[in-house]
């Protein structure tokens, strides 16, 4: 039999994949108890974790624990446990529930919760017993999208100045070994709009340089993101080109915040559906913390290896892959 010779083959077919939701961890300190969504293969042991950060989408229900299935479906069929929060932030919570407690947005908050799932994985297991014993916490993973993207980039290492009081905060998680920023805010300064000035002053003074975790940052080079910076597209670069190595960028060609619909499966607010596009999001991300998660393994490194070769190769390519 001939050795695979696509990212495809070495990732391996789809498994099935089991999902449960709300998996409640109770937050008496928090304004509403943390949900949940679990989900990951129905076989398979010395399973990776993936922790997923999402944005503040126009949707009701995308920026909480029911979207991002198109990333969250086809990593748990290729071997991963994606757990998916939803964050104080979150529409879904409405007005009333907490959404004024520990600001609007809640940059910490959300860090935090990151921080709360990895310390309660026990509970978690236990919520899901199919995953029971079956997850390894050796690796684990963080991504996020858009304001997801920020919170991840605080879990790898970067640093802000909170706006309140001043002081220099450090939310990084030594247990967390790999990243994926998807479509996340670059520095701040003068690269900011005064909208976001006002309305997101953490922005400010975000600092890549001690984002030293591994990470694939992912950016649309049609992302402009002009109510937030003046920068265009290259802002999302920042926490490739302003962070240490190791790092690669994956630019997408033609695409828009949405990456292609990563968010959701035929979301309205997605201004660049292309199902081709968010495929390669899902297939090149998931190759990259495979290769991540397990740097010893020479099989995992191809598979990111080889991804990005076809990249490269395809006639009319989605997009381009660079690192440092």
């Amino acid at each position: 039999m001939s050795a695979p010779t696509s990212s495809a083959d070495l990732l391996g077919p789809p498994v099935p994949v089991l999902a449960v939701s709300p998996v409640v961890l109770p937050s008496p300190d928090r304004a509403v108890h943390l949900h949940l969504r679990v989900c990951g293969p129905v076989t398979g042991s010395g399973l990776p974790v993936i922790l997923l950060s999402h944005g503040l989408g126009f949707s009701n229900h995308l920026s909480s624990l029911h979207g991002y299935a198109p990333l969250a479906d086809f990593w748990a069929s290729h071997g991963f446990v994606v757990i998916q929060p939803t964050h104080l932030d979150s529409r879904t919570l409405g007005p009333d529930r907490g959404s004024r407690a520990g600001g609007v947005p809640h940059w910490r908050s959300r860090a935090e919760d990151m921080r709360h799932i990895l310390d309660r994985l026990d509970e978690v297991e236990a919520a899901v017993p199919q995953l029971a014993g079956r997850l390894d916490r050796s690796k684990v993973a963080v991504a996020g999208h858009s304001m997801g993207g920020h919170t991840a980039s605080l879990l790898l290492g970067a640093r802000l100045t909170d706006p309140d009081d001043g002081t220099e905060v450090d939310l990084a998680d030594s247990r967390i070994t790999a990243g994926v920023l998807l479509a996340a805010p670059g520095r701040g300064g003068d690269a900011l709009t005064d909208f976001t000035v006002e309305h997101y002053p953490f922005f400010l003074t975000t600092d890549f340089s001690r984002m030293t975790t591994p990470a694939l940052v992912v950016a649309g080079d049609k992302d402009a993101s002009t109510f937030l910076t003046v920068r265009g597209p290259e802002w999302h670069t920042d926490p490739y080109t302003l962070a240490p190595g190791p790092k690669s960028l994956l630019t997408l060609f033609d695409a828009e915040h949405g990456l292609g619909g990563v968010s959701g499966y035929d979301v309205a607010e997605t201004t660049d559906e292309n199902p081709a596009r968010a495929t390669a999001v899902a297939r090149l991300t998931a190759a990259y913390l495979r290769g991540a998660l397990h740097p010893g393994d020479p099989a995992w490194q191809t598979a990111w290896q080889t991804a990005c070769a076809e990249l490269a190769a395809a006639s009319g390519p989605l997009g381009r892959v660079e690192s440092k």
